[in-house]
């Protein structure tokens, strides 16, 4: 929905109902969306370029500021998408407008730096244990990141290099020769 100020990007939110009155006057209900620099915690490291907190705050406006059209994603389903597109965003969580609480309260972290997943950063996962690390925390450039073909953390690499190994079989992975690989860098 089109922003009285200009500059500032168009506000989003989910058309509930339509409405026109005697006079053609077309109304619409929407439930606001907020991007996480309008709700009082602010945006953080985590959030998406794309992310918006669906609100339980709701408006009636003229059917004129209704600028386009666009897609709010569920988390998982955004994730997924091959090519992002300028409408395309995601929402995992629910805004109450006047106490700034979240639903759910609580989501998933990762890495060392025990994070929530920003979809905008890449991560890479380990082999063994199937948690995922930001390169930035495992002193690790992106482009390092990309040019791997398997990653083991610190932790099963090193409880790895602890097992007694059988020389003549296995694979490279669980010969810790993975390990070794990441520790060049």
């Amino acid at each position: 929905m089109r922003s009285s100020e200009n500059e500032k990007a168009p506000y989003v939110a989910r058309v509930e109902s339509i409405e026109a009155d005697v006079k053609g006057n077309v109304k619409v209900r929407v439930r606001w969306y907020y991007r996480p620099e309008e709700s009082m915690g602010g945006r953080r490291q985590f959030h998406g370029i794309k992310e918006l907190f669906l609100s339980d705050h709701y408006d009636v406006q003229s059917a004129h500021t209704i600028e386009d059209k666009c897609i709010v994603h569920t988390f998982k389903n955004y994730t997924k998408l091959e090519d992002v597109g300028p409408e395309d965003y995601f929402c995992r969580f629910e805004y109450k407008a006047a106490t700034g609480g979240f639903t759910p309260d609580r989501v998933a972290v990762y890495c060392k730096c025990e994070m929530p997943y920003n979809p905008d950063d890449l991560m890479v996962q380990c082999e063994a244990c199937k948690d995922w690390y930001h390169p930035a925390c495992l002193n690790m450039t992106i482009e390092q990141a990309k040019q791997l073909d398997s990653f083991m953390c610190f932790e099963c690499s090193s409880l790895d290099s602890k097992r007694p190994h059988n020389k003549g079989s296995g694979s490279a992975l669980a010969n810790g020769k993975a390990g070794h690989k990441r520790q060049k860098r």
